[in-house]
Order: C-alpha cells, then structure tokens, then sequence
C-alpha cells in the first residue's frame, strides 16, 4: 500500500479521532486486506444506544450512570438508514456476522425495522448474514416474535444468577429474574436459536451461581440453550476491576466437570471468542471465554461501531474512529459527504493498520492513570 492509502489520524477532540478518505481509493479487490497481524474482518458488532435499564456492577454501575448522567441526543445516533449503508459497505469488506448490541438494544424505538433492514443485506454470493442481538432479556417476552418476524436469527441474554435476590442485587434495578427467563421461553418459542446464555463471573459475588445455572439450563433446554461463562473483565474505567475478582475459566470448567463431565469441541469458525466444551452425556454445549487468562487477540476479526458512529477496532480501546463525519454534511443532514467506495477505502486503511492486543499485553501494562489512557466503556459499545 503506498503512503497515500495510509489512513490519515489526528485528535478530533474528547469523543473520537478524524477517519479521513485516502487520496488514492483503494479497489474493491483490495479490499479484503487483512489488519498488521494477518486478521481478517469477520465480525461487526453494532452498538444501537447507549442507554440501558439495568445498572450491572460490572457494567453501568449506579454511581456513576445516575440521574444526572447525559446519555446522547437522539440527533447524535446514527439513523437505521445509515446503519444499514455501514453495515452493506462493511459487508464488501468480508464481514459475514453482524451483532447490534448496546447498552441494551431492544431500548431502542422500532428496532425492528431495523432488523428488518439489516436482514435484506446479502454477500456477494448471495448468502444470508448471521444477524444477532445481545440483550439483558427485560424486554425479550414482549418482542421475540416481532424479532424473528423481522429476520432476527439468533439472540445472546446475559443472565447472572438464576437465584431471584442475587440476581436483583447484581443487576441493582431490582429486576426479578423471572421476566428473562420468561424472556429466553419467548425466544426459543420465536425461533431465535440456538440461544446462547451469558453469565460473567465475579469471585466473591456470584460464583456459587455457576452451578445452578448449569443445571437449570441443561435441563430445560438440553441443546437449544447455550451456556457462556465469561471472565470478569476491565473494560471501561468506571467499574472499579481488580484481578482478585476474576475467576478463571479453568477452574469454572474443573467446578462443572466434577458433576458434568466435559469433553472439549474444535472451534466452530475462526475468530471464536469461546472455547467450545460439551456434557460427555450428550447433554448439550457451554463455553468459556477467557479475555483475561487466556488471551484470543490472536485471531480476533471484530471491530465495532458506537451509536453514534465511532469506529474501535478493539474493546479494550481508549478511542474510536469518527465514521458519522463521513456519512453527514457538516449540518448532520442531507446528503451524504462521501460515497461508498469512498468510505470502503477509508475503513479497509483503518482496518490494515490495525495491530491491536491489549489482552495479551494486560500483565506487562501499568495501570491506566488520566485520560490519554482511558478504555471505552462497555455501555457505550457493546460486549
């Protein structure tokens, strides 16, 4: 790639840094570069708000997200139309998998239409995308079916105890864990599946819930359920981690193992953010994603889009990528500034300077201290 395809970077203020269009736009044929690490973009997960009504310790702990806390405008969200034009350009760029999260997406009015919207996008072969939706489940009853009717094929709930005052305690709303169960029912009824279930782990707080949840799942749903345990992680800069509290994966799937024997399963496609176990019985899959004690940086293939159309190429990122100034006049309506192509090169230079790895390197880092070395927070864009 000559200098000028090089993406062009500079400090655009607190939200974002500058995307520039390079002089020299490079052809649809080159577009499928892949990032400094020999990455290929696979995945794009799509944050919708960043509101959420749950207010999770680990995530949007109330402290800190209150009533006085400024959510954005709704004129600073992307509109379902241009989520919809992102989402074809990145499609030209490989990406096979789209996941809207949030904060909490089913928040967001109409989600359904777009839904609908982004399930009319097809490769250039003519296959339908693996289109998903991660959700807290407080709204799932209410709008599975719709969901499915709109082209939704799977969802992922994030549930962190089965017991009712843990849960109502964790989630600090007083939620009853009841409605996302009632939730998850709706969303095998509607077809969503194979659902997967999220519980993070904090030692100390519901790590006596890992097996509980274990048994529930495995035998109401048996296969059509599957169940992730995920490392406590420090993402973002509000939810005070320490290393203490994380449990670790190994010794969650020994916990399992001494009443469910596991054998392990390949990795279904490259770019897995679990490492796959099955019961030996034949009783379903679970899986355990290990961002802390056993880095996957290696072969992650996922970048992420806020709300408000900022660019990240890593979760554990301090700033994004503004994309919106490419897709708005200076107004934030009418026509669009640049064309696709245009944008297509600008992402696919962003995306092949890429060299992101933050989980690998977390041991050797010193711990982050003001803003030049603050991480996006996980409300604002998504898991």
């Amino acid at each position: 790639m000559s200098e000028r395809n090089i993406i062009a970077i500079h400090d655009a203020g607190p939200r974002g840094l500058a995307l520039h269009v390079p002089t020299d736009p490079i052809p649809p044929a080159a577009s499928t570069a892949l990032d400094r690490r020999g990455r290929q973009l696979h995945d794009l997960r799509i944050s919708v708000t960043d509101r959420c009504n749950f207010r999770c310790s680990y995530c949007m702990p109330k402290e800190v997200f209150d009533k006085n806390h400024r959510f954005l405008p709704h004129n600073q969200l992307l509109s379902f139309e241009e989520i919809t034009r992102i989402a074809r350009i990145f499609v030209g760029l490989g990406v096979r998998k789209i996941r809207l999260t949030g904060g909490e997406p089913l928040l967001r009015k109409h989600i359904e239409a777009l839904v609908e919207m982004l399930s009319g996008l097809h490769t250039p072969d003519g296959e339908a995308l693996d289109l998903t939706l991660t959700t807290n489940g407080s709204l799932l009853a209410r709008k599975a079916a719709a969901l499915r009717a709109a082209g939704l094929r799977r969802v992922t709930v994030s549930l962190d105890a089965m017991d009712d005052a843990i849960f109502r305690r964790m989630n600090d709303v007083d939620f009853p864990v009841a409605d996302v169960l009632a939730g998850i029912d709706a969303a095998c009824a509607a077809g969503l599946g194979p659902i997967k279930v999220n519980m993070v782990v904090k030692r100390g707080s519901n790590d006596h819930e890992i097996l509980p949840m274990v048994r529930h799942f495995r035998a109401r749903y048996g296969s059509a359920v599957v169940l992730r345990f995920i490392e406590y992680m420090d993402v973002g800069a509000t939810n005070g981690w320490r290393m203490d509290e994380v449990l670790p994966s190994d010794q969650v799937r020994q916990c399992i193992d001494s009443e469910f024997p596991l054998v392990a399963l390949d990795a279904a496609q490259p770019g897995e953010t679990a490492q796959r176990w099955a019961y030996r019985d034949g009783g379903g899959e679970i899986g355990f994603i290990s961002s802390v004690t056993q880095a996957f940086c290696g072969d992650c293939n996922r970048i992420r889009l806020s709300t408000e159309g900022q660019l990240y190429l890593c979760l554990f990122a301090g700033q994004g990528h503004d994309l919106r100034s490419l897709l708005r006049d200076s107004e934030g309506a009418g026509s669009a500034r640049h064309d696709d192509a245009a944008i297509s090169a600008a992402i696919a230079a962003l995306w092949a300077g890429r060299s992101d790895r933050y989980s690998e390197l977390r041991a050797s880092l010193a711990p982050s201290v003001g803003p030049a070395q603050r991480r996006v927070e996980m409300s604002y864009i998504g898991g």
